[in-house]
């Protein structure tokens, strides 16, 4: 295998990595436009974990699994939206108490399960390739047959849920910068008093948007159980939903800018396992297991770091994390 195949490759698998990521970074960035600050991500991939590889498991269909796996994320983020909009406690330890249940939950729900594997329809379906291209009739042309299937290999070679994630990050751009109800959020994020003033229900529209946000989270969530691993594993999100949040911040709370950033997290997944297989860096202490697990968390705080020592840059949302009481308006 030559390199530019390999490079190809290592790309294909960055962008599967990356999926979960970007799911649930865009489902973030919905929330926090808005004016939430949800640091239940890490419970809400859980519950959508959980609930769309039970439902795959005992119905064999992929449709409905999907729906609860959104289903089972959105009814925590309904929890989590009454408590924090309409009993007005505080987002932050609710978030965290969020994760806390959704853990749990989801552990509980998937542990009848534990070692089952879903079925041959399930992972046909899972890992079907929509884009086949026939390149039989160029492969011989120089230059142009090789770099056709670089290009293949690196971006056609995916299932359906892939290309569908992409478009759910390109749809949310659009809808955020592009529509009459996206400036709607961006004005409610910033400042909820105005916005309620201009007409805006601010109650109804960030129910909403903590719901649908939590719902794309459950979609990553879903994502790695069914699609990506096909069996089910105590705590199997890892941690990315904690990722998920370090990310909002990194990509500036923009959609569109979340295909980059979670493709440079996606690829920090892959290529320790990809140093591994190489004998002469295998046994270094940098490439061992327990250091590879620890490089997406390690790039989180420095892009942490990073972003926040950049004093002009926009910090986020201007009512990001507080309530908001209609009578003192």
């Amino acid at each position: 295998m030559n390199a530019g195949m390999m490079i190809a490759l290592f790309l294909a698998s960055a962008i599967r990595m990356s999926i979960p990521l970007l799911l649930g970074t865009v489902g973030e960035s919905l929330t926090e436009r808005s004016g939430h600050l949800n640091l239940g991500v890490e419970g809400l991939m859980m519950m959508g974990a959980a609930t769309g590889y039970v439902v795959a498991y005992r119905t064999d269909s992929i449709i409905l699994a999907i729906l609860a796996g959104m289903a089972g994320a959105g009814l925590g983020s309904l929890i989590y939206a009454f408590l924090t909009i309409s009993m007005k406690t505080r987002q932050d330890v609710t978030g965290l108490a969020l994760t806390i249940f959704g853990t749990g939950f989801a552990n509980t729900m998937g542990k009848a399960l534990a070692g089952t594997t879903t079925s041959e329809k399930i992972r046909a379906f899972t890992k079907g390739q929509p884009f086949k291209p026939d390149l039989t009739a160029v492969s011989e042309v120089p230059v142009l047959g090789p770099a056709l299937e670089y290009i293949s290999a690196a971006l056609l070679q995916h299932n359906l849920f892939v290309y569908l994630s992409f478009a759910i990050a390109v749809f949310a751009y659009w809808y955020l910068f592009h529509t009459r109800p996206g400036l709607h959020v961006r004005s409610t994020g910033e400042n909820p008093a105005a916005a309620d003033a201009s007409g805006i229900r601010v109650t109804s529209l960030r129910y909403l948007h903590v719901i649908v946000g939590g719902m794309f989270c459950g979609l990553g969530g879903f994502y790695i159980s069914v699609v990506n691993v096909g069996t089910w594993l105590d705590d199997i999100i890892a941690g990315r939903g904690w990722i998920v949040v370090a990310l909002v911040i990194f990509i500036r709370w923009h959609p569109l800018k979340a295909i980059a950033g979670t493709l440079l997290f996606g690829a920090l997944e892959i290529v320790g396992f990809r140093m591994q297989q190489i004998p002469a860096l295998g046994s270094l202490p940098i490439f061992s297991q327990y250091a590879i697990d620890l490089y997406p968390y390690l790039m989180t705080i420095i892009v942490l770091v990073i972003t926040y020592a950049r004093k002009k840059a926009w910090q986020g949302p201007a009512s990001l994390g507080q309530p908001y009481f209609r009578e003192d308006r």
